[in-house]
């Protein structure tokens, strides 16, 4: 079956080329100096997932993500920390850790703007792609599986729960055990099943040991690159910048 076109890669035709922004986690002053360089340089940003949480300033963030959508300068992809804070705005039962999402909350609260901010979050998130496939690329929060070369990710995949191919593209790949600091263990053996010559961007696991984004060689041929650095959480922002065209 031959790969499916982008629904959204039309988005940055015309532009110099792409900044493609890991986790930002409520590290709004980060955020803003990857976002002017871009603007600066004619450069479309795709900002991985997961803008929320953690940081000292969730709600700004919010504002200059959804001002880049009005603006057609950028687009987020759908991560494991959005979805939830939809969840948990609409009114689901969710857990969250108190400098997590409970700080985000509390941020969106004391906010002049919250609840303008809240339903705008709210939109956005549910209709926010669980990947992007562009050519020899593939765009993603948490990791990638070979289907998403032959799927569209649905175009209301924020306000589903994650099944499927969702839960790969949100969670990454776990094996079901939980680590000892409580949070599911995960494993990257999904690198090996990327195809020759194809690029998996995506954040969500911080496998840096020296501040640059990491890049891991597939068995394949194919390579992922993890460009999450820790923002938000005693790291820094990371980002890569590509080509517009594939």
């Amino acid at each position: 079956m031959p790969p499916l076109p982008s629904p959204v890669g039309h988005l940055w035709r015309g532009f110099a080329g792409l900044r493609v922004v890991a986790d930002v986690h409520g590290d709004a002053a980060a955020f803003i100096h990857a976002i002017e360089g871009a603007l600066a340089a004619d450069m479309f940003i795709i900002q991985l997932g997961d803008l929320t949480d953690h940081g000292p300033d969730s709600p700004e963030v919010l504002r200059r993500m959804f001002a880049l959508i009005d603006e057609g300068r950028g687009l987020f992809i759908l991560g494991n920390h959005d979805h939830k804070l939809r969840r948990a705005l609409t009114g689901a039962p969710v857990r969250g850790q108190p400098e997590g999402l409970h700080r985000t909350l509390s941020q969106l609260d004391a906010a002049p703007d919250g609840d303008v901010l809240k339903a705008r979050a709210i939109e956005e998130i549910g209709r926010a792609p669980a990947w992007v496939h562009d050519g020899g690329r593939l765009f993603v929060h948490g990791g990638f599986h070979p289907g998403m070369l032959h799927s569209a990710p649905p175009p209301d995949a924020g306000e589903r729960k994650a099944q499927g191919l969702m839960t790969r593209a949100l969670y990454g790949q776990v094996t079901g055990r939980m680590r000892a600091d409580g949070f599911p263990d995960r494993v990257h053996d999904w690198v090996d099943r990327i195809p020759a010559d194809m690029i998996v961007v995506c954040g969500h696991d911080r496998r840096s040991t020296d501040g640059r984004p990491y890049v891991a060689e597939g068995a394949q041929g194919g390579r992922a690159i993890f460009v999450d650095c820790g923002a938000g959480k005693g790291g820094h922002l990371a980002w890569i910048d590509m080509p517009a065209w594939a």
